[in-house]
């Protein structure tokens, strides 16, 4: 048993290398964040249901997890080749896509909750 809380706390530590180390280098992830945080304060000043929170929790983590895959597979790809490659423009570009079509889709969800509360 304490081996697997050894393992499981050495796991949680690098993941929390990992957070430090989008957060120091992406300021992408550092925008996604700050809007985040400008969205909680917007639910908390409308008093948003319980259920809008919840969709709003679930698109602010899902919108950081997949910023998160994004500057792992950069990393990677870098890791790989520091010269221009064909595939590897396609498969940062591919992941780039992803976070935008995201963003794209948050700031709909945002506007669902948020429009009719100041109108």
């Amino acid at each position: 048993m304490k081996n697997l809380i050894k393992k499981h706390t050495i796991s949680f530590s690098h993941a929390l290398d990992g957070l430090g180390w989008a957060w120091k280098t992406q300021p992408n992830y550092r925008i996604h964040f700050v809007l985040s945080c400008l969205v909680v304060l917007a639910g908390a000043f409308f008093n948003i249901s319980a259920q809008e929170w919840t969709i709003l929790v679930l698109t602010i983590t899902v919108g950081l997890v997949i910023e998160t895959i994004n500057t792992a597979l950069e990393a990677t790809s870098d890791a790989i080749t520091k010269e221009w490659k064909e595939e590897i423009k396609i498969a940062k570009d591919a992941a780039a896509a992803a976070m935008l079509t995201y963003a794209l889709g948050s700031i709909l969800v945002a506007a669902i909750i948020f429009i009719p509360k100041m109108l």
